[in-house]
């Protein structure tokens, strides 16, 4: 898959549409996965998402073919979505003073049997919790299935970086789960 990506970016450069429609057809639910995850809203990430398409079109003639195209449209779906987030922030922090405060969430108590809903609703708040970098990295990784290599690219890190932020991620995410007994 990696040549024939190599391929099309080639033809993309050449303005080929079909191209263009071929790289959208794999990887657009990858990216829509992607972005919604670190939007938190579906159709915020499909705006995003669309909006990485047509840049990749409009710079179409500058792409490089040697350079990976996966991880060049993750960077770019990545990018996209954390400005959108730091102007979402912005947008929240002048309207912060008209809203009430929500109240603050009770933890469940360790020796409360959870149920599959429940559980999947506590590793989502885990997840929420983890710093940026950890979250992004493991959700690259294990939702995205890229490699750490591929990762480094998007994030603009080292592999070795991945690594370590990989590494504390499931580290924190398995002290959580021995916590509440759920592991030997």
């Amino acid at each position: 898959m990696i040549d024939d990506l190599q391929t099309l970016c080639q033809r993309l450069r050449s303005s080929d549409r079909a191209a263009l429609e071929e790289v959208f057809r794999r990887l657009r639910e990858p990216l829509l996965r992607y972005v919604c995850a670190i939007v938190a809203d579906a159709t915020t990430a499909h705006d995003l998402v669309q909006d990485v398409f047509l840049d990749l079109w409009l710079r179409r003639t500058t792409l490089n073919p040697k350079q990976p195209l996966r991880p060049y449209l993750y960077r770019m779906a990545r990018n996209r979505a954390l400005r959108y987030l730091r102007d979402e922030r912005r947008r929240a922090r002048k309207r912060a003073e008209y809203l009430p405060k929500a109240p603050a969430v009770e933890p469940l108590a360790p020796d409360v049997r959870l149920e599959s809903r429940q559980l999947e609703e506590l590793l989502a708040r885990w997840l929420d919790e983890l710093p940026e970098r950890q979250r992004e990295v493991l959700v690259l990784s294990r939702w995205h299935g890229l490699s750490h290599r591929e990762i480094a690219h998007v994030m603009g890190i080292s592999p070795r970086t991945v690594n370590n932020h990989m590494l504390r991620a499931l580290e924190t995410l398995r002290r959580r789960l021995q916590a509440l007994a759920l592991m030997p």
